[in-house]
């Protein structure tokens, strides 16, 4: 499975953004995405997860309510949809994916197994 995260950019504090994953191969029932990020000198962090199908979720409590993470599996892309942005938002986000079947949405750096380059989000006070 390779991965490609794009719609990074500059936005202003309060802006929106959406970012996409699109990826080579996600077999629709198979393969839960997950969106991450790293802010400079911090560790990477989970932001948001998506089951195969679509039907679970999970949110870092920092994004909840403000981000929302969707998917087409007919067109292999994971959407993440950022609004009210803050500068603490700002860092390079990822994608990754994992095979998996069932349970949440894992937000755990170490559950994933392949990864996309990052797209950087750079939010202005």
């Amino acid at each position: 499975v390779q991965l490609q995260a794009s719609g990074g950019g500059l936005v202003q504090a309060g802006g929106s953004l959406r970012l996409t994953c699109t990826a080579s191969r996600f077999t629709s029932e198979t393969y839960y995405v997950g969106w991450f990020r790293q802010a400079p000198g911090k560790e990477r962090e989970g932001v948001s997860s998506i089951s195969g199908k679509g039907g679970m979720t999970s949110y870092a409590d920092s994004v909840k309510g403000r981000f929302t993470i969707s998917r087409d599996n007919v067109e292999n892309t994971v959407y993440l949809e950022m609004t009210s942005l803050k500068p603490e938002d700002t860092a390079i986000y990822y994608c990754a994916s994992r095979l998996r079947l069932f349970g949440a949405p894992s937000l755990t750096v170490g559950d994933y197994e392949h990864w996309g380059q990052g797209t950087q989000v750079t939010v202005s006070s």
